[in-house]
């Protein structure tokens, strides 16, 4: 009997489809905290503001948005792995197609379980994409960047970019609220339990292994 996949291969092949499999969900999770209308995580209130200001989709903001951060890259001299990329662009499609599918909801017995559900996906989808280990999303690399760069703090440096993109959001219009709050206190927990759950064990070294970079060097993603 011949074998058609090596061990190798079969590693590499469960992490690309935990990688596309945790960025969709991201994105189908963001959608169900924009139907539930109870606040948006930080980054999400960001992302509705500028759609509300400029009639574009909510997930072509997310895309666009994702690409000037990750230009911001460039002076921190960080360098993007696959899922970097990635997360700019399936996050945002994923986003706008659950949308498309999403009808709008009325009434807190919906609304509720919807935000939570919403959260609670966020969470998953946290652990299965930062555990395939292909590299941080690009608001995460602009954190680590600048962390290094300043010499400030993660904690400092996370902060202060998240109330400036929570600020900017409201602003404009972004959906700030009782589920920007939920979302802030459950998001560390649900990504710490479900980073376990979908750990890939390292392969032994050898030819044509891939480089990827350990799910203790990613911060959550978006």
């Amino acid at each position: 009997m011949f074998r058609t996949t090596t061990p190798s291969g079969t590693h590499l092949t469960r992490r690309l489809v935990q990688l596309y499999v945790g960025l969709a969900l991201y994105g189908a999770s963001a959608a169900l905290l924009v139907r539930a209308g109870l606040g948006l995580e930080p980054w999400g209130v960001l992302h509705q503001g500028l759609a509300e200001l400029t009639g574009i989709s909510i997930g072509v903001v997310s895309i666009i948005v994702g690409a000037v951060v990750l230009l911001l890259w460039i002076p921190l001299r960080q360098r993007p792995g696959l899922g970097t990329v990635s997360n700019v662009f399936v996050v945002g499609l994923a986003m706008d197609g659950t949308l498309a599918l999403l009808p709008e909801t009325h009434g807190l017995a919906a609304r509720i379980p919807l935000m939570l559900a919403g959260i609670v996906f966020n969470g998953v989808a946290t652990g299965l994409y930062i555990a395939a280990r292909f590299g941080p999303g690009p608001r995460d690399g602009l954190m680590t960047g600048l962390n290094r760069v300043t010499g400030q703090s993660i904690r400092l440096v996370r902060t202060a970019i998240e109330v400036a993109v929570v600020v900017t959001g409201f602003l404009l219009g972004g959906s700030l609220g009782v589920g920007t709050v939920v979302y802030a206190l459950a998001i560390g927990p649900l990504a710490q339990i479900f980073l376990r759950v979908f750990a890939v064990p390292a392969p032994a070294e050898g030819p044509g292994d891939v480089a990827a970079t350990t799910p203790e060097q990613s911060i959550l993603p978006q």
